[in-house]
């Protein structure tokens, strides 16, 4: 690919995304990352110091009416090559996890981050994505023409639901879920491929010190399925590892 965006980069799997990436025999030209702090992004901002390729971008994803300047930095960057590939991954999970304890703003804040923001920052860059769609009309489908992928959860699965509770965090991901299904099917005559990630149970500040997967397992094997991604991967969901997930 020739150039991607990923948002929250500054720790755990959009920093992951970010090592993955740099130590590709052929990286990207353009590894754009976003973070809501470039002081507090110390790990980040050290991979930019020694990969050229990487530009780190000051980015609120709350702050909605930042979005077209943000989306304008792109364009600054990316130039007429246009955006080969949006990678949603910037999501919050509150604790509060029982009908009984979870709160109205624990809904709208995590909705807010986790569907809200992924769904209008594919807007405001869809100009600089099909641009690269039309630059790469001779290619498949694929992350080397546009795609967008938008990282969600196992949890989001109304199908594998058999726990309940995690109200904010299933129904944000449920609803990401069926955007990229409707990305899917808007954006298939430019072009433009839209899929969801579930990374595994990852040890990260989200997924605990008890989960299976570190960093790095899961976010190789996340690189390694997105040059793996064709049309027949529009609109479905997969684990890291390929797997197909049940809606």
């Amino acid at each position: 690919m020739n150039s991607i965006v990923i948002t929250g980069c500054n720790r755990g799997l959009g920093l992951g995304l970010v090592r993955a990436l740099t130590k590709l025999e052929n990286p990207p030209k353009h590894l754009i990352t976003t973070c809501r702090s470039i002081e507090k992004a110390k790990e980040l901002t050290c991979i930019a110091d020694e990969h050229k390729n990487v530009h780190v971008l000051q980015f609120d994803l709350h702050n909605l009416t930042t979005y077209d300047a943000f989306a304008k930095k792109v364009g600054d960057i990316v130039k007429d090559d246009g955006l080969n590939v949006l990678f949603n991954n910037a999501g919050v999970s509150p604790k509060y996890a029982r009908i009984g304890l979870v709160k109205a703003e624990h809904m709208s804040d995590t909705y807010l981050t986790n569907t809200i923001a992924p769904v209008m920052l594919t807007k405001a860059l869809l100009p600089h994505l099909k641009l690269a769609a039309q630059k790469n009309a001779n290619k498949s489908m694929g992350v080397e023409k546009c795609a967008i992928i938008n990282m969600s959860s196992v949890l989001g699965s109304v199908d594998n639901n058999q726990d309940g509770g995690l109200y904010p965090y299933r129904c944000s991901k449920a609803a990401l879920n069926m955007a990229t299904k409707s990305m899917s099917v808007d954006l298939k005559n430019f072009g433009i491929l839209a899929t969801c990630i579930h990374p595994g149970w990852v040890k990260t500040d989200m997924g605990g010190k008890n989960a299976p997967l570190d960093v790095e397992t899961s976010t190789e094997k996340i690189v390694n399925l997105l040059f793996q991604l064709k049309e027949t991967h529009n609109g479905n969901f997969y684990q890291f590892d390929g797997v197909q997930v049940p809606w």
